[in-house]
């Protein structure tokens, strides 16, 4: 099983923890990570691009001209789609580009994720994460007793609204509940601060 220190808010060593070999320790699964990175992303883009066909242009109502005699090829309208102004054939419209993984691919995916984490030394277990209010000041304190430089995501156990409210105005810093864990946020950022109480509810869902 890997063990990992676990330190308080002030950067002092408070013990060390046992991580789950299931959830913590496996052999990280570089094409599933892969996958589960193109399937977010993919769900993330809006889709709203969009061109006008020949029926959505404006004008070209009129024939330009009399069907024969003119020496010239037959044209309907001037909004055809050879017509420089004319509508597009088979353009864009908009659509979703999301689509779903099977469960156990996620959760494989997200196991690897933070085996990842764990193997190359970026992830940190923190006793306890609490603020009496809203403080940027506070939060940045907190990075500079972990010594984190770096984009750092910090996961809690539950929704706490103000650690959440003291972190947001810092650049590269994002903190998310152990439920809202993603790969895309845990290989976007270079550190893993968990909580202890995350680690917990992290190794009930996953393992």
């Amino acid at each position: 099983m890997p063990k990992v220190s676990v330190v308080n808010q002030t950067g002092s060593a408070a013990g060390e923890i046992e991580l789950s070999e299931l959830v913590f320790g496996i052999e990280p699964n570089e094409a599933v990570l892969f996958e589960a990175l193109v399937q977010q992303r993919a769900s993330l883009r809006q889709g709203n691009h969009k061109v006008k066909t020949r029926a959505e242009v404006a004008g070209g109502g009129r024939k330009p001209w009399r069907q024969k005699g003119t020496g010239r090829a037959r044209q309907g309208s001037i909004r055809s789609p050879q017509w420089r102004g004319g509508g597009i054939v088979f353009g864009p419209t908009p659509r979703s580009y999301s689509y779903k993984m099977p469960k156990k691919v996620r959760r494989l995916a997200l196991r690897s994720a933070l085996s990842s984490k764990v193997r190359d030394e970026e992830m940190v277990v923190l006793e306890a994460l609490a603020f009496d209010a809203p403080k940027t000041k506070e939060f940045t304190k907190v990075l500079k007793d972990l010594s984190i430089s770096k984009k750092a995501l910090f996961v809690t156990a539950d929704l706490d609204e103000t650690v959440a409210l003291s972190a947001r105005n810092i650049p590269g810093i994002s903190v998310v509940t152990a439920n809202g864990i993603n790969v895309l946020d845990l290989v976007g950022h270079d550190q893993l601060i968990l909580t202890k109480d995350a680690v917990k509810k992290i190794e009930e869902v996953l393992g």
